[in-house]
């Protein structure tokens, strides 16, 4: 049994992690070193390598490289007036052939290719198909027929283009789709003494840091998430989440769980029937209810993209 010490010690490493991944999603492009990094967690770099792989399951520089892969990938989908070449340079590959390599390794086809088959701007018409995918095909997931997902949202979605004002959470970062139950549970069972949940204002949420496009499911990023009316200051393991104030595309769905793919994948493509293009901010959902509670067990959700 874990005892109260080692609980409180747990808890105060996955509040520096939290600060060191952070830190590597706002400077992806920049100086990564093991020192910095390691810095940013208020840590020394020999004790940092190796809680960072106790915690997060993969090496620091495996980590940096895998982020930077991912957000090259997602340049490539939605930004075709960008070089290859300089996409490789800004986010430090010594060359394009090194790139080309790793990338490669990620997804089995060229930078070049992946461009090819994947525009940023889904057509309306016919079936998009790609032979592009890790060990586990993700976009085989996610491209499918269009006019199936439009005809999906049109029957189970009302969507709003709205401003939203800046959104504060409290959360627990959690990494994979494995255990997320137990996440919700743990951040429940933490805010129910402190009267957080007695607020009729108060929602569970969850905000995703990592693209289902591009990262592998066991390595999405996410934080589990209450909405709150004021901003909150980290106590352990429970992190502040900042969204900050914006236009939002908002689809208000009534779902069982295992639609939420779906809709998240055809709300992405309304938005891109529409001419809208995603912004920086990430993309989170807002529940209404206790699924459990529903008479057909569906989830009342909104599910909010951020655009520019």
């Amino acid at each position: 049994m874990t005892s109260k010490v080692e609980e409180e010690t747990n808890k105060e490493y996955i509040r520096r992690i939290n600060l060191a991944l952070q830190f590597i999603d706002d400077y992806l492009d920049g100086d990564l070193s093991l020192e910095s990094v390691s810095n940013a967690a208020l840590y020394s770099p020999f004790h940092f390598h190796r809680i960072f792989k106790a915690v997060i399951g993969e090496t620091l520089n495996a980590y940096i490289t895998r982020r930077r892969i991912e957000k090259m990938a997602s340049i490539l989908m939605h930004q075709k007036e960008v070089s290859i070449t300089n996409l490789s340079l800004q986010y430090g590959f010594s060359s394009n052939s090194s790139f080309t390599r790793v990338f490669k390794n990620f997804y089995g086809i060229s930078p070049t290719e992946f461009r090819k088959q994947l525009p940023d701007k889904f057509s309306k018409i016919g079936k998009v198909e790609s032979k592009i995918g890790q060990e586990k095909p993700i976009f085989e997931k996610y491209i499918c027929n269009i006019t199936n997902h439009l005809n999906w949202i049109k029957m189970n979605a009302k969507i709003e283009v709205k401003e939203t004002p800046e959104l504060n959470f409290v959360s627990i970062t959690h990494i994979g789709v494995e255990g997320i139950e137990n996440v919700f549970e743990k951040l429940i069972k933490w805010a129910r003494p402190k009267g957080i949940l007695e607020n009729p204002e108060a929602k569970m949420a969850r905000v995703f840091h990592d693209s289902f496009k591009i990262t592998s499911p066991d390595k999405v990023r996410m934080s589990v998430c209450i909405l709150m009316h004021e901003p909150f200051v980290s106590e352990g393991e429970i992190t502040p989440v900042i969204i900050k104030k914006g236009k939002s595309i908002v689809g208000r769905f009534e779902i069982t769980p295992d639609s939420f793919e779906k809709s998240w994948s055809s709300l992405f493509i309304w938005m891109s029937e529409q001419g809208y293009t995603k912004a920086e901010e990430k993309p989170f959902e807002i529940y209404h209810n206790d699924y459990r509670e529903h008479p057909e067990n569906k989830f009342l959700v909104d599910l909010y993209i951020p655009i520019e």
